[in-house]
């Protein structure tokens, strides 16, 4: 198992977090422990950056979703980019491909 890795960088739309490695239990609780912590602007987007996610379960799709409260509340968008196929096919079929905005990379997503 990849120990999970998440890095956060500005972009003029707003925070980037970049997710490494697996987002799985019991790693998947480092994303929601990070979220609090991240200062976000109404009107500003959270982009989460899957490009280096190897895998993702039920606990990592409970953090995704938590990220999606997170910028809900603060007045904020949110968008996952480089969604991996495996990901993506998950979020189709419990519908949650209609509640994130996709991109295919995270300088689509940075775009204002």
């Amino acid at each position: 198992m990849s120990p999970l890795q998440i890095t956060t960088r500005d972009a003029l739309t707003g925070p980037v977090l970049e997710i490494i490695g697996e987002l799985a239990y019991p790693h998947a609780t480092e994303l929601a422990d990070l979220l609090p912590s991240i200062f976000l602007r109404p009107g500003q987007r959270l982009v989460l950056d899957l490009a280096g996610m190897e895998f993702c379960d039920s606990s990592g799709i409970s953090a995704l979703i938590a990220a999606r409260n997170l910028a809900q509340a603060a007045g904020a968008d949110v968008a996952l980019a480089a969604v991996p196929a495996d990901t993506l096919r998950v979020l189709h079929v419990v519908g949650l491909d209609q509640i994130f905005s996709l991109h295919p990379d995270s300088d689509a997503a940075t775009r204002p």
